[in-house]
């Protein structure tokens, strides 16, 4: 593990390296990371948010260099709790399970402006393209870009597919998109770059609920093709 400054006001604590050549492995040790230091307290800590292979930690400067006694060296002060709070325990205790989230999809084409663009890519049908789409198992690696935008890995190797070279500059919230070998939903009104192939008529962020946010890092999520009228009649 490796701490490294991001500014005056936050660090990240970097788990590893790269993120695909362990995956799941890779998203475990970052999710259990995360769930230590949140656990844990560290005078001036104010948030954190996982990433890939990372978890950065905003805090306070005024209030860490309070705790510390010192302003010159608050840094290897956090970074050294920090590396008391993620020591792995040997107590045996078991990890919680992941949520595993149905998000109800219609792939129809008034919803997937995209989808034919994806299947030239692969060389398959669309109908292929939805198939494996809606039947793979996805964990969310972290929230980010806008507000609740799940950033999801285990898209099938065979629809991954570039980014779009001209990016949209008005996606509609609910948008399912593949962007490379990653899987999201747009969940406000935004622009953006990825391969539209469905929508779903859920909302991933709705500021009036606590949480704010449908999906977090570390759910599992399954997708379900549904019809336009299914569409229409869980629209809220």
């Amino acid at each position: 593990m490796e701490v490294v400054p991001l500014g005056d006001s936050a660090l990240i604590v970097r788990v590893r390296e790269q993120f695909d050549d362990a995956p799941k492995e890779t998203l475990n040790e970052v999710l259990r990371t995360f769930q230590q230091l949140r656990s844990t307290t560290i005078p001036g800590m104010i948030e954190l948010a996982p990433a890939y292979t990372s978890v950065a930690v905003f805090f306070d400067p005024v209030d860490v260099a309070k705790a510390s006694g010192t302003a010159s060296d608050i840094f290897d002060w956090l970074a050294a709790r920090i590396g008391a709070a993620t020591v792995p325990k040997r107590t045996g205790s078991r990890r919680s399970a992941p949520r595993t989230v149905e998000i109800p999809v219609c792939y129809d084409p008034q919803f997937a402006p995209d989808l034919d663009e994806v299947a030239r890519h692969a060389q398959i049908s669309t109908k292929e393209v939805v198939d494996l789409h809606s039947a793979a198992d996805y964990r969310v690696a972290c929230i980010g870009f806008v507000p609740g935008f799940p950033f999801m890995a285990g898209l099938p190797k065979k629809i991954a597919t570039p980014r779009r070279s001209n990016p949209r500059k008005e996606i509609p919230p609910g948008a399912v998109g593949i962007g490379g070998a990653q899987t999201g939903i747009y969940p406000l009104r935004s622009p953006g770059g990825w391969n539209l192939i469905g929508r779903t008529p859920l909302k991933l962020f709705d500021p009036t609920k606590d949480p704010p946010v449908l999906l977090r890092a570390g759910d599992r999520v399954h997708f379900r093709a549904i019809t336009g009228e299914e569409f229409e009649s869980l629209k809220r």
